[in-house]
């Protein structure tokens, strides 16, 4: 009997992955996806514990699909609710007390179980709450990707190869919610290339909540780093991109460096999370690198591969801010440049010990910052768009656009690029003049010529700079 699926994902590329392979796990039990919640035997609300009320906006989603529940049931059908992620990780038993409809409670490391969860709450009905830090690796019990997977998003693919942290940065509840650092064998994670290349992907993501403390152990034991992952991954055929993140700057190594300059497949743009410019903040959040120290592995990075452009995550209002730490902010922003980046104000995380510090900053405060910082941010990465126009990018086409005959890829810089072209180009990488750089985008038409390096003929040194 088919049977219908709606999985809602918030925040990380980790949970875009999982989600994905929640779909893997349910497919063998006739499971079909749906787009609409309303008809769905199964929602699954994959969530993210990172932001501001995040665990808000999940209780009033599900005050909504009770309703839809209710409904359903009122017309003699079943609908299986499920909160899955990191706010069922964190908040289970809440969530049991505040929506005692929900019938799965399950955390990041289980969902490899989830046949056995949806028997048991059809056998004895009430909720099924798993929010272990299971022993064995969930990747064991994980079924092969397939044609018909969730894991495929046209020719670009996510690989987790690491998960958890064990930084415990003082703002994050990451280590809370995911556990310790594991990293997957370097076989497993290079048969899972494989099998996604032998399905089309031409793009392969490495994730990991902090992937380049990447330490797989290879089948004679010794330890791979990420580096070396990367290019076990560049030698299968097929492959023409990879990326990773997202990266703490004080695990990136030597070998890794390495990678950026001698791996052609390997993306010149690199997501490189700074937090601040303010060795005293960096220190009160239990960052272990200092601003002048980010400033050093980017010039050995850039030395490296002297195209690359970097996005960053920032947090204005730490507590204890001050006027000081926030132009040292500002002065790193200037110092390095970045093509795109991700800023918030500060918010506590319930558990986190930034949550418990004095000197919290007042709000408004926060706002004035953090829209001085997008400013500055905003403006860099518009100047970047602008410096591509005249030159060729090979671009990944992987999504259809809002216009006919509009298609929409990826630049090495990860900036989404438009264009008309015929769709038969779809899932091809293809050489496109850049005609135009906007706030968030690129315009382009196909070229002539074919391109097939990503390391582009023209300009790129120059604006990576």
């Amino acid at each position: 009997m088919t049977r219908k699926l709606h999985i809602k994902t918030y925040g990380c590329q980790m949970n875009v992955y999982d989600s994905a392979r929640m779909t893997d796990v349910l497919l063998p039990l006739g499971y079909q996806v749906t787009d609409h919640p309303d008809d769905a035997d199964m929602v699954i609300l994959n969530t993210c514990h990172i932001r501001e009320k995040a665990a808000e906006k999940v209780y009033s989603e599900l005050g909504r699909l009770n309703r839809t529940k209710q409904y359903r049931q009122d017309q003699g059908l079943d609908m299986i609710l499920a909160v899955a992620g990191c706010v069922a990780q964190a908040e289970g038993d809440e969530i049991l007390r505040r929506a005692p409809f929900v019938d799965l409670v399950f955390g990041p490391q289980t969902y490899h179980n989830l046949p056995e969860m949806i028997a048991r709450t059809s056998r004895q009905g009430g909720t099924v709450l798993n929010t272990d830090f299971t022993v064995e690796a969930k990747f064991d019990h994980l079924p092969e990707t397939t044609a018909d997977s969730g894991a495929l998003d046209g020719a670009s693919a996510f690989l987790t190869v690491q998960e958890g942290c064990d930084k415990f940065c003082a703002f994050c509840v990451v280590p809370y919610t995911r556990g310790a650092e594991f990293s997957r064998r370097p076989a497993e994670i290079l048969e899972e290339a494989h099998r996604l290349v032998d399905l089309g992907v031409k793009e392969v993501t490495l994730l990991g909540q902090n992937v380049n403390s990447y330490h797989g152990l290879s089948g004679d034991e010794h330890e791979w780093g990420l580096g070396r992952l990367i290019r076990a991954t560049s030698e299968i055929a097929g492959v023409e991109r990879i990326r990773y993140t997202t990266s703490y700057p004080a695990d990136v190594d030597d070998a890794l460096i390495a990678a950026h300059r001698d791996v052609e497949q390997l993306m010149p743009f690199l997501h490189l999370p700074v937090q601040s410019g303010s060795d005293r903040i960096l220190k009160a959040m239990n960052r272990r690198h200092g601003a002048d120290d980010y400033r050093a592995l980017v010039e050995r990075l850039r030395a490296a591969r002297p195209d690359l452009a970097l996005s960053s995550d920032f947090i204005v209002g730490f507590p204890g801010e001050t006027d000081d730490d926030f132009k040292a902010t500002m002065k790193l922003v200037e110092d390095i440049g970045f093509i795109q980046a991700y800023s918030f104000k500060y918010s506590p995380r319930p558990g986190t010990p930034a949550a418990t510090l004095e000197n919290q900053i007042d709000e408004a405060l926060k706002g004035e910052r953090l829209a001085i910082l997008q400013e500055s941010l905003n403006a860099q990465q518009l100047a970047f768009n602008k410096s591509c126009v005249g030159s060729v990018m090979p671009v990944l086409l992987d999504r259809l656009g809002r216009k006919a005959g509009q298609m929409v890829g990826r630049s090495p810089f990860m900036q989404p690029v438009h264009v008309t072209a015929p769709e038969e180009l779809f899932g091809t990488i293809v050489g496109l003049c850049i005609e135009e750089g906007k706030a968030n985008s690129l315009a382009g038409s196909l070229s002539e010529g074919d391109i097939s390096s990503s390391r582009n003929p023209k300009q790129h040194k120059e604006n990576a700079a």
